[in-house]
């Protein structure tokens, strides 16, 4: 994306309006199957500091740290993955303008995870085979179990883990 028109600014108002209504902290436009360059981001504890990062280009990875993530894509799944801890990334913001920002936290983890999804990337591939085939079962099964009307249980997580995207949770859904 060259530049960053009425139907950009568009594109990251819904995704942060769908982002919030999933209760997650961050959101890839390829995540709703528009394959754009655009992320969107609100970690703060109020939910009122949205971000949005259009032709986001990470420039500095340093550190490295274990963090639980979740995500959007794959619900209901938290697993530890191994990030950086402190990143410099570079981006068009709404009003087309580059900037670049330091970033550290669930900040530093939350770009790097939407950035991954531009990628075509989740971040169970960063899990073990081992674990990537157990969340594919467990997966499929919620599926089927959903598709006949037999989802006591999973609704049951569900409602347990609503509040999981939260910042302020150690389970952000990203």
């Amino acid at each position: 994306m060259e530049s960053v028109d009425d139907a950009v600014r568009q594109l990251a108002a819904d995704l942060l309006e769908t982002m919030y209504a999933a209760k997650g902290v961050g959101l890839a436009a390829t995540q709703v199957d528009v394959h754009r360059r655009v992320i969107v981001l609100d970690v703060s504890e109020e939910r009122n500091q949205p971000m949005v990062f259009i032709n986001p280009e990470l420039l500095k990875a340093e550190g490295r740290g274990p963090g639980e993530e979740g995500c959007l894509s794959v619900p209901d799944v938290f697993e530890k993955v191994q990030r950086a801890t402190h990143i410099r990334v570079r981006a068009l913001g709404r009003d087309g303008e580059p900037f670049e920002m330091d970033a550290d936290g669930l900040l530093a983890v939350c770009i790097q995870h939407e950035m991954d999804h531009l990628e075509g990337k989740l971040f169970v591939d960063y899990l073990s085979e081992l674990k990537r085939q157990l969340i594919r079962r467990r997966l499929e099964k919620e599926r089927k179990q959903r598709s006949t009307g037999r989802d006591t249980h999973a609704s049951a997580r569900s409602t347990a883990t609503s509040g999981a995207a939260t910042p302020g949770n150690s389970r952000p859904a990203l």
